[in-house]
């Protein structure tokens, strides 16, 4: 094999990983209501517990209120009751994902927060009319009978 050839094979698999890495996106993946959620990392600050909602009147029952946390108010929607599902108590596994949207800060409760995940957008399936929900903008299969649903962070905002 000649060193021209050896270049060439080297420069195609590192465009190739290159290519990958780019198509790669993490998400935070979190439960609610049995299932499992992920939202880019991108838009993710941080994720609280045990932080007190002060309870606002007059606004739709899925905003829980707001929290002030250091100095910033930041409204805070229940994800399950944003989708149209029954409330449950909170839990210790309860927590409150902060979210930065195109300079909005929003918190979301969810029910528990699971890992970080590396996926490959361009195998992220749309969501099928039939089962079109306004707060989910793409699927994938996550293994035996196991499916990622994920979050319109931009569809989000659109609550306020």
């Amino acid at each position: 094999m000649s060193v021209d050839t050896i270049e060439n094979t080297m420069i195609a698999e590192n465009t190739e990983n290159m290519a990958v890495a780019q198509s790669t996106e993490r998400f935070l993946t979190f439960s609610s209501d049995g299932l499992t959620i992920g939202v880019s990392t991108d838009y993710v600050i941080e994720i609280i517990t045990n932080h007190a909602i002060t309870p606002l009147p007059l606004v739709p029952d899925y905003v829980k209120g707001i929290i002030n946390l250091r100095g910033q108010i930041i409204p805070i929607i229940d994800i399950r009751l944003r989708m149209g599902k029954q409330p449950i108590d909170y839990t210790n596994t309860t927590c409150v994902i902060v979210l930065n949207i195109d300079s909005v800060h929003i918190g979301v409760v969810v029910d528990a927060v699971q890992q970080v995940l590396d996926i490959d957008r361009a195998k992220i399936s749309p969501v099928p009319v039939e089962n079109q929900q306004e707060l989910i903008n793409g699927m994938i299969s996550s293994g035996e009978r196991s499916v990622i649903l994920f979050l319109d962070c931009e569809q989000l905002t659109q609550t306020f």
